[in-house]
């Protein structure tokens, strides 16, 4: 696919959250009440209060992934002095399972922007071990590649996002 009509590069997740990379292995995902997250897709915040269903692809159950939910607009897009806001991280997810069979380090926090349209990004790693971690110390002004450099993960092998804004927000725009 060019990378003109890729989503992530038009959406600028490709640049503010991460390099350029091929997705390799498939990640489907799904808010009750929902249909599938696709890139570009809208929600609402109160449709995303409870975590999602995550679906993994892979073909081997003794490889493991890595989740990562972030939000690169925190507070605000027009001053994202909070990027990036870390909403759920969860390690050692079998292939060909969901996050509900990994061990979830950061518990899900729903989003809740206050201002703007806000991009949420899911990013799935490979691991090559299982992985042992701490979590970190606090949510905001996570670096998802500083997090996957340290660990050794490389670049990721699946990616998604969604726009999120306050529900009663009329804005059109992402920067604000």
């Amino acid at each position: 696919m060019p990378r003109s009509t890729d989503p992530l590069v038009i959406g600028g997740v490709i640049g503010d959250v991460l390099e350029p990379f091929t997705s390799s292995v498939s990640m489907g995902i799904v808010y009750n009440n929902c249909p599938q997250v696709i890139n570009c897709c809208e929600l609402k915040p109160s449709k995303i209060l409870n975590r999602p269903r995550i679906e993994i692809g892979g073909d081997d159950l003794r490889t493991f992934y890595t989740l990562v939910m972030v939000d690169p607009d925190a507070p605000s897009p027009g001053n994202p002095t909070q990027r990036e806001y870390l909403h759920w991280l969860i390690t050692n997810i079998p292939a060909t399972t969901g996050a509900n069979f990994g061990e979830e380090i950061v518990s899900y926090e729903s989003p809740r922007p206050i201002v703007g349209i806000h991009r949420i990004v899911f990013v799935l790693f490979r691991q090559l071990p299982r992985l042992t971690l701490q979590p970190p110390g606090w949510r905001q002004n996570f670096n998802t590649r500083d997090f996957a450099e340290i660990y050794n993960l490389g670049l990721p092998v699946a990616a998604m996002y969604f726009n999120c804004k306050r529900e009663n927000d009329q804005s059109s725009g992402r920067r604000r």
